[in-house]
């Protein structure tokens, strides 16, 4: 009796699917829209994560961001302040580092949201082992959001931690 062990296979993942359009999320006019390709290609999210549930994590992410910034965004509003481009900032690439760091947070919240929601999806040993494995990228794109967040408002990091 002979055993053959096929060691090319792979497991069964879902094809990528190209989303069937172009959609930028309009925003509320001083934060910047965000563009769901940009994310997708900065974020490496090749498509197996559907357009809607994309767009269901972008809304999320703005909104948490936007309310986490609303202060700052008001104070800036009564200086006269149009939108976040208009506020004096470094500019990296001919793009205010403000809005770079928005970006930058909002993205990050998308792909914790979308790491949380749907890691949980293969529920074998493996899986769970997996999902486990994930939680400090979650925590670590959290963290990386807060720190944008921080920057945007010139606020200092900090990080404590129970000993």
């Amino acid at each position: 009796m002979d055993i053959v062990i096929n060691t090319n296979q792979t497991p069964d993942t879902p094809a990528p699917v190209e989303p069937a359009e172009d959609i930028v999320i309009k925003n509320d006019g001083f934060w910047p829209d965000i563009d769901l390709k940009q994310y997708r290609e900065e974020s490496r999210q090749d498509g197996t994560i559907t357009q809607p549930r994309v767009m269901e994590a972008a809304l999320f992410a703005i909104n948490e961001v936007n309310n986490r910034l609303m202060v700052w965004r008001l104070t800036q509003q009564k200086q006269g302040y149009l939108s976040a481009a208009d506020v004096p900032a470094e500019k990296l690439n001919d793009e205010s580092t403000r809005i770079q760091l928005y970006r930058s947070a909002v993205f990050c919240l998308m792909q914790a949201r979308l790491t949380d929601r749907f890691r949980g999806f293969d529920t074998t040993g493996a899986g769970g082992k997996r999902a486990d494995s994930l939680e400090p990228t979650i925590d670590n794109l959290r963290r990386d959001a807060a720190w944008a967040i921080n920057d945007i408002q010139a606020i200092s990091r900090m990080t404590v931690e129970l000993i």
